[in-house]
């Protein structure tokens, strides 16, 4: 496509416009000339309020896209997207790149590099943290791996989305490792504040000052940091806004077991913390932020 001064820019195709999804397009709307495809129409509409081409299809969007990138949810949406009935992984350009930004594990990245591969299509393993709002800043932290001549295609892109950008390895599956090991440790921290909280609560302790007190000395963390406030939420009706729904870390945290088993490992705690939210889940929580854990832990204490 031509900007206004004639200067041709690069398409990017973002497949997935959900809570992540949309505003990374819309960030990357600022530089790049972007397609949105999501399932939901609702989804897209907003993308086309936002600035962003949306389109009814996922072979429509990435027509004439040199840059694909991924927000689904797990191992599953990625075969589907780009292997199904409907994939787009026959119609994408050859030489183009797919930045994958989800955590699907390490499990299904040989087989998704080895059919992109025989496409002459490269796979940027790219998973990200940081939440919507750190999405639509530029602010995010992401995990790369990936060949150096696929990571070159992409890095422009991750740039604009990152303002932490670790490059762990030199093939796709560094960053799926990587941010397996991540969140084995945001999910029990995750978990272990709400504990926390809860004792401080059950203690009658005041819990905005309890908090505050924690965060300025060795128990501090940035998850309590960030987390705390939200989990105080919880116990105000409605509870905190969703930035990122409890059943995702069902999902890591499944990620984590199988890496720990696959690997002989032993990890406790990262099993407590995941029969936490399995619970949660199973409650009826899992699109509840995931600050609402508490309410697994302490029940009878929230108004």
């Amino acid at each position: 496509m031509q900007t206004k001064n004639n200067v041709k820019r690069t398409v990017v195709a973002v497949l997935g416009l959900g809570a992540m999804g949309l505003p990374m397009a819309v960030r990357l709307a600022s530089q790049f000339t972007v397609h949105g495809f999501d399932t939901h129409e609702s989804r897209r509409s907003l993308a086309g309020e936002a600035g962003v081409g949306s389109f009814d299809t996922a072979a429509a969007a990435v027509s004439g896209a040199s840059l694909v990138l991924l927000a689904v949810r797990n191992g599953e949406q990625l075969n589907d997207l780009l292997f199904g009935d409907n994939g787009v992984a026959e119609v994408l350009d050859s030489d183009s790149v797919v930045i994958l930004t989800s955590t699907v594990g390490t499990e299904v990245i040989p087989a998704t590099v080895e059919r992109l591969a025989s496409l002459h299509i490269a796979l940027v393993d790219a998973p990200l943290s940081g939440g919507p709002v750190r999405a639509a800043q530029g602010d995010l932290l992401i995990i790369v791996g990936a060949e150096s001549k696929a990571l070159g295609q992409a890095r422009p892109v991750l740039e604009l989305l990152a303002s932490t950008l670790t490059i762990v390895g030199d093939k796709p599956g560094d960053g799926q490792a990587l941010k397996t090991v991540n969140q084995l440790l945001c999910g029990v921290h995750i978990a272990a504040a709400a504990e926390a909280l809860a004792l401080a609560d059950s203690l009658g302790l005041d819990r905005a000052k309890t908090l505050e007190a924690l965060e300025a000395g060795a128990a501090g963390s940035f998850m309590l940091s960030n987390r705390g406030p939200r989990i105080l939420q919880a116990y105000e009706e409605g509870g905190a806004d969703v930035l990122g729904r409890l059943d995702i870390f069902v999902k890591d945290l499944g990620i984590v077991g199988r890496a720990t088993r696959a690997a002989g490992l032993p990890s406790p705690l990262a099993a407590a913390a995941e029969q936490l939210f399995l619970l949660g889940q199973a409650q009826g929580l899992g699109a509840a932020d995931d600050s609402a854990i508490i309410r697994v832990i302490a029940p009878s204490r929230l108004s």
